[in-house]
């Protein structure tokens, strides 16, 4: 299949092939066939196209959709031989469509969206059974009552995929959320150093300052005004770090869960990783490149390495080879990569980050977890990238952190 065709085209591309093929018999067959051939194409055609297209979203389209199939319904009164021609392509068009409005309609609409379009699939026999000669209303009944059967198996599909992608968001959210208090964490770790050291310079200056001249006293109280600027910014940082973590049930007292690591700790980890499975692990670390990203950069690193080497051991376990790099660019930064190489891996339900910038090839993806698509939030806090995709033999993860201008 040639995935470089965007998928919008394909499915206009499968419309415009399903609307044809139901109004071509209709050239042929009597001028009273022609709503029934037009209301087949036109629910084909909802049912296949993503939405929204422009201004008309799904809600809106199944909605009028489904009115407009039960107006059909009570003012059609050609042949009722005919209507067998169209009604299977109809019913499974309504039945793709219920299923997909049960699922994507938002609340507040899919009460009303969801009842519209599955009164729709059930009462579409009565087109037939209400202007046939042999039939009457204990058949229409009894054709309805069969039809709510695959029209509540679309709605249990439709109830179940909303569910999953629900349970996904809210992991997404969490994992978002985690990480934005360990930024906060880390916002107070490094940034609150900083900041102290400006005190201390401060400090130390109104100690050496000469009080004698009226020059030197007008340098201590600038110096003390720094002093309590800086100890003021160091109170209200302790407090909102306390208010954050505290808003999550935990107490800022407590110690962080690992300590910080890098890149100089990466052969200890691939070793460890390397010694509890088959697959041949390769570390390539370039001279010099541990130590020259800051603290918060090295640790990131060494998570996004770590993460994807649990990826590999949950979602590839039977990868071959696993290729950890680590070295400079052009553009002064430190790449780190992750591949795993093997031709019977299952990717499909590898993690793909969030990044603002999708990769090349993971529109083959349906569906991605949480690790990454945190650690993407921290990565772009520190100026970097962090992408995920296939690769040419198996997945890979690129990170790309900049070095600070002073190293």
């Amino acid at each position: 299949m040639d995935y470089d065709v965007p998928p919008r085209r394909k499915r206009r591309w499968w419309c415009g092939v399903a609307a044809a093929m139901m109004i071509a018999p209709a050239v042929v067959a009597p001028p009273s066939s022609y709503p029934l051939a037009v209301m087949a194409a036109l629910t084909l055609a909802v049912s296949i196209l993503a939405r929204p297209s422009g201004r008309v979203t799904l809600d809106r389209a199944a909605g009028g959709v489904a009115v407009l199939s039960l107006a059909a319904d009570i003012g059609y009164f050609g042949p009722p031989g005919l209507v067998i021609l169209w009604y299977p392509f109809e019913t499974a068009a309504l039945i793709v469509l219920l299923a997909r409005a049960v699922r994507h309609v938002p609340v507040p609409r899919v009460g009303v969206i969801g009842p519209l379009t599955g009164a729709a699939a059930t009462l579409l026999p009565l087109r037939f059974t209400l202007h046939a000669p042999d039939t009457g209303l204990q058949e229409s009944v009894f054709v309805c009552s069969l039809a709510l059967i695959p029209a509540g198996c679309a709605v249990g599909v439709g109830l179940y995929l909303r569910s999953l992608d629900n349970r996904r968001a809210h992991a997404v959210a969490l994992a978002r959320r985690e990480q934005r208090l360990e930024v906060a964490r880390d916002l107070h770790d490094f940034v609150a150093h900083e900041v102290t050291g400006i005190v201390l310079e401060a400090q130390a200056a109104q100690l050496s300052e000469d009080t004698g001249s009226a020059g030197g006293e007008e340098h201590r109280a600038l110096l003390q005004r720094i002093e309590k600027a800086g100890l003021r910014a160091l109170d209200s940082m302790d407090q909102t770090v306390t208010a954050l973590r505290e808003a999550e049930g935990r107490r800022w007292d407590e110690p962080p869960p690992t300590r910080l690591y890098g890149l100089a700790d990466l052969p200890e980890l691939v070793d460890r990783f390397s010694s509890m499975g088959a697959a041949e692990v390769a570390l390539s670390l370039e001279a010099e490149t541990a130590g020259i990203l800051s603290r918060e950069a090295e640790d990131t690193a060494y998570r996004v390495v770590l993460e994807s080497l649990t990826n590999i051991r949950r979602h590839a376990p039977r990868a071959d080879r696993v290729q950890v790099l680590a070295g400079r660019t052009a553009d002064r930064s430190v790449e780190v990569s992750v591949a795993d190489h093997s031709d019977h891996s299952d990717h499909s339900s590898r993690q793909t980050p969030a990044a603002p910038r999708p990769p090349v090839g993971t529109g083959r993806r349906s569906h991605g977890g949480t690790g990454l698509a945190g650690l993407t939030e921290r990565v772009s806090a520190l100026g970097g990238t962090l992408e995920a995709g296939p690769s040419q033999h198996g997945w890979r993860v690129r990170c790309l952190l900049p070095v600070p201008a002073i190293r």
